[in-house]
């Protein structure tokens, strides 16, 4: 299960953020327990999204707050697909002026903690984001900083729930998945996916608290596919049910496989990202 990339945030987000492509399922297998075809679900999902090498995306994301007030933040990611470990991301701010040139950059692990670094341009310096504050807002918005990386199927154990129409897409199928951090420091108790059965797309996840309370909703939608294969989608929309604030991020066409290298990931790259 990779990318909401942003989402995945993202899947994105995923992501990011992929946040997006999160769950999908193989051929039925004989007397399979709940748990056991979820993580076949999350196992075979994370095979159909390998192999995309690198992407580029820009995006815009517009905050709001339980009276309707917006703000509007427009930035970039860049993601690098790695081999026998999680993926590597770097978005980078390009406005308003007062968060221009901040930089979140993301190494997923597919066991561990993961690594991420903050660059803030006000006060010239890069800042860890330790695995204990991973459930903080990123930038003001309804996405955590561990929702922007990369959802590695070993951090988490799963059960599939049922089968339902999918939300947004009442055409579709979606298996509905249930999913559960393995660390302790995640902000989640469990998450919620609808998932559907004809191209393994995520319609739409719910956020559990650490008090098993629903926090947040995620809807994804306008999916469209590159390469032939990898389905992202291009508006993502949170809204935080505690708070009553919301997240919308609209992403432009996607660019696979630039020629990123290990390079443009490093913690220099934070400092001269532009």
């Amino acid at each position: 299960m990779r990318h909401v990339s942003l989402c995945s945030l993202c899947a994105a987000f995923a992501a990011a953020l992929a946040l997006p492509s999160l769950l999908a399922v193989a051929a039925p297998a004989a007397a399979e327990t709940p748990e056991e075809k979820g993580l076949r679900i999350a196992q075979e999902a994370d095979a159909r999204d390998t192999g995309f090498g690198d992407s580029e995306v820009s995006m815009v994301m517009v905050l709001r707050n339980r009276q309707g007030d917006e703000s509007v933040r427009n930035f970039r990611t860049r993601t690098l697909e790695v081999t026998d470990d999680g993926d590597k991301s770097l978005s980078i701010f390009d406005s308003p002026p007062d968060i221009e040139g901040t930089a979140l950059l993301t190494y997923t692990h597919r066991k561990g903690p993961d690594d991420q670094w903050l660059y803030l341009p006000a006060l010239k310096r890069v800042k860890r984001i330790s695995s204990d504050n991973r459930s903080g807002s990123f930038v003001g918005s309804e996405f955590a900083y561990e929702d922007l990386s990369s959802q590695e199927v070993d951090k988490y154990t799963y059960r599939w729930d049922s089968d339902e129409a999918c939300p947004g897409a009442p055409d579709l199928t979606c298996w509905v998945v249930e999913r559960f951090p393995v660390d302790e420091s995640s902000g989640y108790t469990r998450q919620v996916s609808w998932i559907d059965q004809d191209e393994y797309r995520a319609w739409k996840i719910d956020f559990y608290d650490r008090k098993d309370t629903l926090l947040k909703t995620l809807t994804l939608a306008d999916y469209r596919v590159y390469l032939d294969r990898f389905w992202r989608a291009h508006v993502l929309h949170m809204v935080n049910h505690q708070t009553g604030k919301s997240t919308d991020l609209t992403f432009d066409a996607y660019t696979f496989q630039a020629g990123l290298r290990d390079r443009d990931f490093d913690q220099k790259a934070l400092e001269r990202a532009r």
